[in-house]
């Protein structure tokens, strides 16, 4: 007889401790609420501290439990520091959604060295290492854990207008880093999954739209979505329901692009 209960389907998140970067705005924001409003203790990162500790307050006023704990994802002591301080303060963080990442907006023959280092540090080696000091702890021990890298579409996908060539790199190698920790780490029970997101509204697209203009009459659906309607995905990938899930990512566009 099976032991799962009828449907073997759970968004209760009570007794994990989850970290966020990127959480000052966009998805982070919202993914940093819906995860404690499931049950999750929640830490929120990201560089600007006074965002930060607005959403503490938006999150502790209906009752989740939170702590800032401010990261810049281009300094690897920040990086190991603020694990250390979750984990001493809250617990080990068993549930990490890397979804801190930014922009090239550049031509890759125009970008600057400067430009180059910033974009690979904080979209592709700061995730990487934060996975890392995540599961080492974890597999000292003996603890399953939850990983979520934001990807986007555009690692699958880039056209001779979106001058982001760069950041197609970089969300590329996220995807392949998600297929190859998930691999080393299966047998530790850490799940590593991503997500790669379409046109979202955020504080990188809505700045993109800016400069270039209002592109979503160019999709079928003609509307960019919203962060909201990504939370079904997020908490599938972060619950008890996605037991068995390790190394996908998931395409979240509503058909706006090419396959």
């Amino acid at each position: 007889m099976s032991e799962y209960k009828t449907p073997n389907f759970s968004i209760d998140l009570s007794g994990q401790i989850a970290l966020v970067t990127g959480a000052s705005s966009g998805l982070g924001y919202r993914f940093s609420k819906v995860l404690a409003s499931c049950g999750a203790k929640v830490a929120i990162s990201a560089r600007r501290k006074e965002k930060l500790e607005s959403l503490a307050e938006e999150i502790k006023a209906t009752g989740g439990e939170c702590m800032v704990v401010p990261i810049d994802m281009t300094d690897r002591k920040s990086i190991k520091s603020a694990v250390d301080t979750v984990s001493k303060e809250m617990g080990t963080i068993d549930t990490l959604v890397n979804n801190a990442g930014i922009p090239d907006a550049q031509w890759a023959i125009k970008q600057s060295e400067e430009l180059i280092d910033n974009v690979m540090e904080t979209n592709l080696t700061g995730p990487y290492i934060l996975s890392c000091e995540v599961a080492r702890k974890l597999i000292e021990e003996k603890k399953p854990g939850r990983m979520v890298n934001i990807a986007s579409v555009a690692a699958f996908n880039t056209t001779p207008q979106s001058a982001a060539s760069l950041y197609s790199i970089t969300k590329k190698a996220v995807v392949r880093m998600t297929e190859a920790l998930a691999v080393e780490w299966s047998k530790s029970y850490i799940n590593v999954n991503a997500i790669a997101p379409g046109a979202f509204s955020s504080e990188m697209l809505d700045g993109m739209i800016e400069r270039v203009g209002d592109f979503s009459q160019v999709f079928p659906r003609k509307r960019i979505c919203t962060p909201e309607q990504m939370d079904s995905t997020l908490l599938f990938l972060v619950s008890p329901s996605s037991e068995c899930v390790t190394g996908t990512c998931i395409k979240i566009d509503d058909g706006q692009g090419p396959r």
